[in-house]
């Protein structure tokens, strides 16, 4: 038996040792330098300072700005999770309604075509991280409106860079095109900046 038992030891220390540090270490060390930016969180810079991350959304006030979607972590990306909230959930029906009109109340203003009907799920829906940071490229396009507005640009140039930040479906045939909030947001500065 105490051969077991320092056998079994001996297992768990070098196991640990192998796949606990040496493996994660060597990955780590690949990663960084195979794909560098990736490796430290894909960071995104403007005017000289780290804003954010290309992955994870975070949240945009005001009217001059597209806006992210709905998240239940208030876009904290070390508290992601989705809600277990069912089709019939009447607090997720409730939430979703709220949403709508405040996405409503905030674009049609500025688009006064715009029907709670055209509003793109994307736009009322948390994602399933809480801190997607793509919108749809119909969400994008209808907050288009109202920022080109607000900024004192003309539609077409701001739906040019909604064109110009739209990423493709994934191989060409998995999911939806989308658009990135952030970099869109970094180009409106870019093109019109509020100083």
């Amino acid at each position: 038996m105490r051969r077991d038992l320092l056998t079994s030891l001996l297992a768990v220390v070098v196991l640990t040792a192998v796949l606990g540090l040496a493996y994660p270490l060597a990955i780590t060390g690949i990663a960084q330098v195979v794909f560098p930016g990736a490796a430290n969180g894909s960071k995104v810079s403007f005017d000289g300072k780290v804003v954010g991350s290309k992955l994870i959304g975070q949240e945009f006030k005001g009217r001059a700005y597209f806006h992210s979607r709905p998240s239940a972590t208030e876009y904290s990306g070390d508290a992601t999770f989705f809600g277990n909230a069912g089709p019939n959930s009447a607090e997720e029906r409730d939430a979703i309604r709220e949403e709508l009109a405040a996405y409503v109340s905030l674009n049609k203003p500025y688009d006064r075509s715009l029907t709670r009907e055209q509003v793109p799920v994307d736009a009322v829906t948390e994602s399933a991280s809480g801190v997607d940071p793509q919108i749809s490229e119909a969400n994008a396009r209808i907050q288009a409106h109202r920022v080109a507005a607000v900024r004192g640009l003309p539609l077409d140039r701001v739906e040019g860079l909604i064109s110009d930040h739209t990423d493709g479906r994934s191989l060409g045939v998995l999911g939806e095109p989308c658009v990135n909030v952030l970099q869109l947001n970094i180009a409106l500065e870019e093109a019109a900046p509020l100083r």
